[in-house]
């Protein structure tokens, strides 16, 4: 099997992958603290919004990268061996991420 590909799923990432998705997260964990260390401070309300919007942003960033990378690597492999069901999982994770 291809290393690449989704596995009884689970993935096999580069090294490279993995590192960019979890700073990335690492990122994200930061900005939901300082969201909280906002709170506990009694910041002003459209304050501790415009940083919610911004952690709802990178959040977004991060599945479009994630998503990006499963459609190039385990949906056209899956494709490639005649797994079409791919295609139904595929849709149902976008249609999850558009609520």
């Amino acid at each position: 099997m291809n290393e690449n590909c989704c596995c009884e799923r689970k993935k096999v990432r580069s090294p490279e992958e993995y590192k960019k998705l979890m700073n990335r997260l690492n990122r994200i964990e930061g900005q939901i603290r300082g969201i909280k260390g906002m709170l506990e401070k009694s910041a002003y309300c459209p304050d501790i919004l415009s940083q919610v919007a911004a952690a709802n942003a990178a959040l977004n960033a991060f599945s479009k990268e994630l998503l990006a990378s499963h459609i190039k690597s385990c949906v056209v492999n899956d494709i490639k061996a005649g797994k079409e069901e791919t295609v139904d999982e595929l849709l149902a994770t976008i249609q999850k991420l558009m609520k």
